[in-house]
């Protein structure tokens, strides 16, 4: 090889390209899952019918900069789905990719969430979140030699587990695997116990966000107004969707109004415009 093809091969990009199935929900539609041929180069998705037809135009393209990446994942029932919340002037456009096993859902959701930041691939950390993922997923087997104890039914849940899953599951059905939890981590010491806790927490889709109840303004209701370090999501309050995100770096200005309880943020939408959108903070935020 030529200096000129070493200094290439050390400056490319990371591509992946695989077969992923692909769902869109549409409103009046039960279509399913779809298999495509995908592409995923520099921060943006390409999918086409199949690889022969990669050379040509593909049915779509979604570049993933400033994106929503959310785990849809069940281990135990082999289920490995990225949701994605992609920008578009409608609001969010949405689309699931859905994996065949752990080793290709962790590639590509290490990839889409380096994307949704404006980072490739190339990216020191690709591999490191690779790795969190995969270790993640591992939290979440079954574990077949986990022994419950005659004190298991002493175990309060209620202590343990949220709210939220508590009204879903049953206290004898939250107790094996509550053991099995413990079971993958139990012969760790100490401190790898704590970072692997650490790293399981810092992979959940809300980590780092605060929510706010506010109104926007001409709005009739309330609203669900989340703050993360690099971005804005306005929330649904009833159903709890994201409508819409907005990346501090589209941020233009903004500026707060402490006497009508009123904070008022410049946004561009591109380089030609930008839209002013203000939010009357709610009496109970």
């Amino acid at each position: 090889a030529t200096p000129t093809d070493v200094l290439d091969s050390i400056a490319a990009i990371p591509e992946l390209k695989e077969n992923l199935r692909i769902f869109r929900p549409k409103k009046l539609t039960l279509k399913g899952y779809k298999q495509h041929w995908v592409v995923f180069n520099d921060t943006s998705i390409s999918y086409y019918k199949s690889k022969e037809e990669a050379l040509g135009e593909p049915l779509q393209q979604l570049n993933l900069k400033g994106c929503e990446v959310v785990p849809e994942v069940n281990v135990p029932g082999q289920k490995f789905c990225i949701k994605l919340l992609v920008p578009s002037p409608e609001g969010m456009s949405e689309i699931y990719l859905r994996c065949d096993n752990e080793q290709q859902y962790a590639r590509w959701m290490a990839a889409c969430r380096l994307a949704a930041k404006g980072k490739t691939m190339a990216d020191s950390t690709y591999q490191s979140e690779i790795q969190n993922i995969l270790s993640f997923l591992m939290l979440q087997k079954s574990n077949p030699d986990c022994q419950i104890s005659a004190d298991a039914e002493n175990i309060n849940t209620q202590a343990l587990v949220s709210p939220r899953y508590q009204k879903k599951f049953k206290s004898k059905q939250l107790t094996p695997r509550i053991l099995e939890a413990h079971q993958n981590v139990a012969q760790l010491i100490l401190m790898e116990a704590k970072m692997r806790f650490i790293q399981a927490w810092q992979s959940l889709p809300d980590f780092g966000i605060s929510y706010f109840v506010v109104r926007f303004k001409g709005g009739r209701k309330d609203e669900i107004l989340g703050i993360a370090n690099n971005r804005l999501i306005r929330i649904d309050l009833s159903v709890g969707d994201v409508v819409k995100t907005w990346r501090y770096s589209n941020m233009r200005q903004w500026n707060v109004n402490w006497d009508i309880r009123q904070v008022s943020t410049g946004l561009i939408l591109n380089c030609l415009s930008h839209k002013t959108t203000n939010i009357e903070l709610a009496r109970n935020a």
